[in-house]
């Protein structure tokens, strides 16, 4: 069975990237056999360069491939980095709590839209923070080595639902 739309993959791989072609490249993440990433191809719920590079590939296949960050989380985009005043991280009673304030930290937080984001605290001074709202992977080309363990058929109800479900996948509570 090969992989397509609607089919359940599972991969064995590993992640490596870097945000510059002449830097060395780091390992992000791994996942064995044993413990696979599991989705369904052809909902959305991976990167589109990820995707492209699996297609019509079978249990046992190998892969090596690079994604551009165009293709993967996009390139680093300066207007992301936002200082924010200092009184934003105070509590109900105006105190501010500097441990929570250090650089490399991420925080949740909310846009004047009320959506939810998460920045990355670059820097802090007396009266500002500095925040990178970019994705922690913005900028950087990701490389990915791995197998194909498995391709099945998606049942109606992963269908319906548009994620896996059981091993590896979704569970609802």
């Amino acid at each position: 069975m090969t992989i397509g739309k609607d089919k359940v993959v599972s991969l064995s791989y590993v992640l490596s990237s870097r945000k510059d072609k002449a830097e060395a490249e780091t390992i992000v993440e791994r996942t064995e056999a044993v413990s696979p990433f599991v989705f369904l191809f052809g909902h959305g719920g991976v990167i589109e360069g990820f995707e492209l590079n699996l297609k019509g590939k079978q249990k046992g296949d190998t892969f090596d491939f690079h994604i551009e960050p165009a293709k993967a989380y996009g390139e680093f985009n300066p207007k992301y980095v936002i200082p924010v005043p200092i009184d934003a991280f105070k509590n109900d009673k105006g105190e501010l709590d500097r441990t929570m304030l250090t650089p490399g930290k991420a925080l949740p937080m909310r846009d004047n839209q009320g959506n939810n984001l998460e920045g990355i605290i670059r820097s802090v001074t007396i009266t500002e923070v500095v925040m990178d709202f970019n994705h922690p992977m913005a900028g950087h080309e990701l490389h990915f080595i791995g197998e194909v363990v498995e391709v099945r058929e998606a049942s109606k109800e992963e269908l319906d639902h548009g994620h896996v479900h059981g091993a590896g996948g979704h569970h609802h509570h």
